[in-house]
């Protein structure tokens, strides 16, 4: 198995971080330290920062209702409240798309790191629905221009196609299948409306309304639903 495969299975990074961490020099096999594209053995001894590294007996999968508030992040030490911290749950578990500290909505975490990584990784064109709430009425040049893609100045990229549908004067649901940062927020700068309430409430099949979470709340999936989610990521 290729050394990133392994330790993503192991419930610590996705893959691509796991390169990361390889190339830092904080990875050891064996005791000798390793190298990025290499293949370890069932025997193989691996080491992350001294401490050896195991594949995960079960794979974790949490929903969880991310509040305002909250920040996506493991390691920033000056946010005032993170995601891990609020959850304080007894494993490690890594968030598969992160949200932004000023939305909420659904999140979905886990030990997995292959499956995080088949949830993110943009070319698998996973679904994922928000309600949107902007400063001013929305008219149907609007619609039509978040639809067809936004170009993003600030990045220099086009977004994808995507499905808008209005609710209200000022409000709107969009379903995306890339996960540019800030994506939704920039799409309406650019064309002249700031948002000021977005929620995500699906990924894939998942629905914040049928988990019946209320907001802060999570739950952890059972199995029909995690391998569910493994057939849609082609991971059995």
């Amino acid at each position: 198995m290729r050394l990133n495969k392994f330790i993503a299975s192991c419930g610590v990074c996705s893959r691509r971080d796991a390169d990361k961490l390889i190339a830092s020099g904080r990875v050891t096999v064996n005791d000798v330290t390793a190298q990025n594209g290499m293949n370890v053995e069932n025997t193989d001894k691996v080491f992350l920062d001294g401490k050896e590294l195991k594949p995960a007996e079960k794979t974790i999968v949490l929903a969880y209702y991310k509040p305002v508030g909250v920040t996506c992040t493991e390691r920033d030490v000056h946010a005032e409240r993170t995601v891990i911290q609020e959850l304080n749950y007894k494993k490690r578990v890594t968030y598969a798309g992160r949200l932004d500290k000023d939305s909420e909505g659904l999140l979905l975490l886990s030990n997995d790191g292959d499956l995080i990584n088949a949830m993110m990784k943009g070319a698998n064109l996973h679904e994922k629905e928000y309600e949107v709430v902007v400063d001013k009425d929305i008219t149907d040049d609007f619609i039509y221009r978040m639809t067809n893609g936004v170009f993003l100045s600030e990045i220099g990229v086009r977004t994808r196609q995507c499905k808008v549908s209005k609710r209200g004067s000022r409000s709107f649901n969009i379903v995306l299948t890339q996960g540019l940062n800030r994506q939704i927020r920039r799409m309406c700068s650019e064309l002249g409306y700031e948002v000021v309430g977005l929620k995500r409430i699906r990924i894939m099949d998942l629905k914040l309304e049928k988990l019946k979470l209320s907001c802060g709340e999570y739950i952890e999936l059972d199995d029909a639903l995690v391998d569910k989610l493994k057939k849609q990521c082609r991971l059995i």
